[in-house]
């Protein structure tokens, strides 16, 4: 079975995050191009064949209860843990960000952890390279059931019959833009 987008949002209960607010964190000097790529990307997923009757789409940026549940996450996870993070180690390397990290950029892991566990998400299609994001989402739904009782769910990952895209490069992986 094909294990895309497409065919999910017949299966599940669908919500397609545009991640306005994480896209600042190697955006931040050019907030417009952001919020002009918010507009491109949904019609980029429209035109791919996700029907909005049948998957919800959501815009960060206007979900102010993930911004509030990153920041619980933020309290839980050091920054150690996050400095050996393999996805966030290789696009630091690719960005050429060695010593000048911005805080927002090393973090958008946890920023990821809020936004699958606040639509109490199950399944999560991703590329293999995300692996290390979906296990970092578990450790702290577990630290945070830990500490404070809750039964947050514990997602899954779905890597798709093609685990990555080579770039138009030749080298890197395909991105969104």
């Amino acid at each position: 079975t094909l294990k895309n987008r497409v065919a999910l949002q017949h299966k599940y209960d669908t919500f397609i995050l545009v991640a306005d607010l994480q896209a600042l964190t190697d955006n931040f000097e050019n907030p417009k191009k952001v919020s002009e790529n918010v507009k491109s990307l949904v019609i980029d997923y429209l035109s791919v064949g996700l029907d909005p009757n049948l998957c919800k789409f959501v815009i960060q940026s206007q979900v102010p209860e993930l911004t509030e549940l990153y920041f619980y996450y933020m309290n839980i996870v050091n920054l150690g843990r996050l400095q050996r993070n393999p996805t966030v180690k290789e696009e630091l390397k690719q960005k050429g960000l060695d010593k000048n990290i911005p805080m927002g950029f090393l973090t958008y892991p946890v920023s990821q952890a809020a936004d699958i566990t606040g639509f109490d998400a199950d399944l999560v299609p991703v590329g293999d390279d995300q692996l290390p994001m979906i296990e970092q989402t578990r450790e702290i739904v577990r630290r945070f059931n830990k500490l404070y009782g809750k039964t947050i769910k514990e997602p899954e990952a779905l890597v798709g019959d093609f685990p990555r895209l080579v770039g138009t490069d030749g080298k890197q992986k395909m991105g969104k833009s």
